[in-house]
């Protein structure tokens, strides 16, 4: 099953400064050819349901290998089944929405 989820892994007890963090769960998603789309307050997912998730657990793993000793993490999962849906397309829907409101 195909998803596009929202992650945002909070690592704990580190100090405020937290992106070679978010780095490394940058490298550890693409390594496992996810697509993905940083944010501001997290990172956008899309692939296959079980490499997701996968991907989301070794992001923890690792995190806690490089000796964070809590991590707290926020997940929205969407999955469609009427029809295949991509970030870019859930965008670009909204956007075409915007242009044709303004005119």
């Amino acid at each position: 099953m195909k998803v596009i989820a929202d992650l945002c892994v909070v690592p704990m007890g580190v100090g405020v400064s937290v992106s070679k963090y978010v780095v490394e769960c940058e490298r550890i998603l693409a390594k496992a050819g996810l697509e993905t789309q940083l944010h501001a307050y997290g990172t956008n997912i899309e692939g296959d349901w079980d490499e997701v998730m996968q991907a989301i657990k070794r992001c923890h793993e690792v995190l806690h290998e490089m000796g964070v000793p809590r991590i707290n993490t926020s997940l929205k999962v969407g999955t469609r089944v009427d029809r295949m849906q991509s970030m870019a397309q859930k965008v670009d829907s909204v956007e075409q929405k915007m242009v044709d409101v303004s005119d």
